[in-house]
């Protein structure tokens, strides 16, 4: 898409500050980070989300985002790693181009990737079983 932010950073049309990138992919720092060490991985194909992008590439992905997330971790000395993707703007998406948040966690953090648990009751439970 000619007016994709990520497409153009991700095909390096503006610079980044990339910490990955092959043929398919290009893994960046986040410029408004949630935690020291917030990532995105951008394919360099365009997908709005989930729903656009090729079975193999969103396989790659979640390959590709445990190899970043073991040396943010490891290089960071963080206690966890948020893998986070949304998809659609009721889900919290911002940037309609398929990407995955990497946000390295340490004890006492204040990002907040959280929510209440609920209660699965029976029909929900049923009306979902039925879809499957």
């Amino acid at each position: 898409m000619d007016n994709c932010i990520f497409c153009k950073i991700a095909n390096g049309e503006i610079p980044a500050a990339t910490l990955y990138e092959d043929e398919d992919f290009r893994v960046i720092l986040d410029l408004n980070p949630a935690a020291k060490g917030h990532a995105l991985i951008l394919p360099k194909m365009h997908a709005g989300d989930l729903f656009e992008l090729p079975d193999e590439t969103a396989a790659r992905a979640l390959v590709l985002a445990k190899k970043i997330a073991v040396k943010l971790k490891e290089g960071l000395h963080a206690d966890g790693i948020n893998v986070i993707q949304n998809n659609g703007e009721a889900a919290g998406q911002t940037v309609f181009h398929f990407h995955v948040h990497l946000i390295p966690r340490y004890a006492g953090d204040t990002v907040n990737v959280t929510w209440k648990p609920g209660t699965l009751t029976d029909s929900d439970r049923d009306e979902i079983l039925s879809l499957f």
